[in-house]
């Protein structure tokens, strides 16, 4: 009799932990949660502060120039590469300079042709 108990018990516990887990899977589903997930993401969130940045930039080992988006050293400032070179074009002006911009799903040198218009005028 003890151990039909014991079962039985055992059975509800089982059936009202999956309940449970039913109703979390729906409520996150429906946005009942978000509150919660919220104040999680929040507390995740980095400040906005410069001084990780900063301990990175007094650590770099560099002689000649550190660019300051990518921490990386090169010879030149138009040298340094673009931070997310997947999504960036680097586009070369006559003058030493370069700057990073984006694709934008755009075919290979387009972006290069627009800024060019762009500085033209033409566009």
């Amino acid at each position: 009799m003890v151990l039909s108990w014991i079962k039985a018990l055992w059975a509800l516990l089982l059936l009202a932990s999956v309940a449970q887990a039913q109703f979390q899977f729906f409520e996150h589903m429906f946005g009942g949660g978000s509150q919660r997930e919220h104040a999680q993401q929040d507390s995740q969130n980095v400040p906005s502060d410069s001084s990780r940045y900063q301990r990175q930039w007094k650590a770099a080992n560099c002689n000649k120039y550190l660019c300051p988006g990518t921490l990386a050293c090169v010879h030149f400032p138009h040298h340094c590469p673009c931070q997310h070179p997947d999504v960036e074009e680097k586009i070369g002006f006559g003058e030493g300079s370069a700057i990073c911009i984006s694709k934008n799903g755009y075919k290979a040198g387009e972006a290069a042709r627009k800024v060019e218009l762009a500085r033209k005028g033409a566009l």
